[in-house]
């Protein structure tokens, strides 16, 4: 950590009382910003959902994106940035919209987008544009063969084949998992990961080898709007229901089970529980969730104790993996700015991108692989009471992907 960003962590640690962190004020490699020159300013373009259903991710990568900036003062690679946003709508439409509009603006590279939808839609503009994005969520799995789109999050299989193993291991042979999702091209990733590594048999498991209760994939549901995909897939008499919701979408599918009458374990990638869902829903709702995830704003590392320190002191509320995923995004960038040189032009940070090693993130530590996602750890997390607040509670590791 440069000396400069180092007093900026520390002014802001004593402002929130926090001690016993001196470890975090280490050399992270990214040279001494307080003697290097300051750099000409640059403009980042962040696309996210402005309204709909995924508006609360939206702002959470925002606000993971803007207090990277606020810790390291208004500044990637040494030069002061203007952040640019734009509403990357629900479509691939809308979303090359803001890619273009961004792009006008004159934006160095590009970060955020939430819809798996949107990011498959402003491959080609990208790609053309020859403007690096870093994505901080949507990650599709058909998303291949790029050159200037990396994501700081995930590929949408891994959260089901982090959790597939466990849970073939947990459940009897003579047990029965119900699979209810949305009919969309996310959640059809995340179940294809589940499928393959549920066992050594994959799809064929007779445990899960009944079809998938698909449900309809809007992402502002209404509130009987799963009630008869949930009554379709409690007929066949689940031991445990594995699902794929987020947002205002997860908050309704955990109310509208509940209300159907089961109570048995719930398994799920953790969007099902990140955000304002666990706010949205009866504590009795919500027991015996058990998700996977890359993230849990209580792992014991010093770059979450700053992240997550920091994050409540802005916001009140604890991060999530969007606002994680963010705030890395912003961290590469700064790195991959600065190895660029002082006058940095779009393909050069996207070169840099490729040099950048090893991130110290609020995760644990990461890299990008060769199709520019990250290797990193997933982590099993039990919805369960710490305190006062119900809190998704990390339990132990389950696997490193990637």
């Amino acid at each position: 950590m440069s000396q400069m960003n180092r007093r900026r962590a520390l002014q802001l640690l004593a402002a929130l009382g926090t001690t016993g962190l001196t470890a975090a004020c280490g050399t992270d490699g990214d040279g001494d910003a307080a003697s290097a020159p300051a750099g000409e300013p640059i403009k980042i373009g962040l696309i996210a959902p402005q309204s709909g259903g995924y508006k609360t991710i939206g702002e959470e990568i925002t606000n993971g994106f803007q207090l990277y900036l606020d810790l390291h003062d208004q500044r990637l690679g040494g030069h002061p940035v203007t952040l640019l946003t734009a509403d990357e709508g629900d479509s691939a439409e809308t979303g090359t919209a803001a890619v273009e509009s961004l792009l006008r603006q004159g934006a160095l590279a590009l970060t955020g987008v939430v819809n798996s939808i949107v990011m498959a839609g402003i491959r080609d503009t990208v790609e053309k544009a020859r403007v690096p994005l870093i994505g901080s969520n949507a990650s599709p799995r058909s998303l291949q063969s790029v050159v200037y789109i990396w994501r700081a999050s995930y590929v949408l299989d891994e959260p089901g084949r982090a959790l597939g193993p466990y849970l073939a291991q947990k459940l009897s042979p003579g047990s029965k998992v119900a699979i209810v999702a949305p009919n969309s091209p996310a959640s059809r990733d995340v179940i294809d990961g589940f499928k393959a590594r549920f066992g050594t048999a994959g799809s064929a498991d007779p445990r899960i080898s009944d079809a998938v209760v698909w449900t309809n994939p809007t992402d502002s549901p209404g509130g009987t709007t799963y009630a008869a995909d949930i009554r379709k897939a409690l007929s066949r008499n689940p031991d445990a229901i594995f699902c794929d919701f987020a947002g205002s979408a997860a908050a309704q599918f955990i109310r509208q089970l509940y209300r159907e009458g089961y109570r048995g374990p719930i398994y799920a990638p953790g969007f099902l529980t990140e955000g304002t869902v666990l706010s949205d829903v009866q504590e009795a709702e919500s027991r015996n969730i058990v998700t996977a995830l890359n993230y849990s704003a209580d792992l014991n590392n010093t770059a979450n104790r700053i992240f997550a320190s920091a994050y409540r002191k802005h916001h009140n509320v604890s991060p999530t993996t969007y606002a994680m995923a963010s705030y890395d995004a912003a961290q590469v960038l700064d790195k991959a700015i600065r190895l660029a040189g002082s006058n940095p032009t779009s393909q050069q940070v996207n070169l840099a991108l490729g040099k950048i090693g090893q991130i110290d993130s609020p995760r644990g530590a990461w890299q990008f692989n060769q199709p520019r996602t990250p290797q990193q750890k997933w982590y099993l997390r039990r919805v369960q009471r710490d305190g006062r607040l119900v809190s998704n509670v990390l339990i132990n590791e389950l696997a490193t992907l990637g």
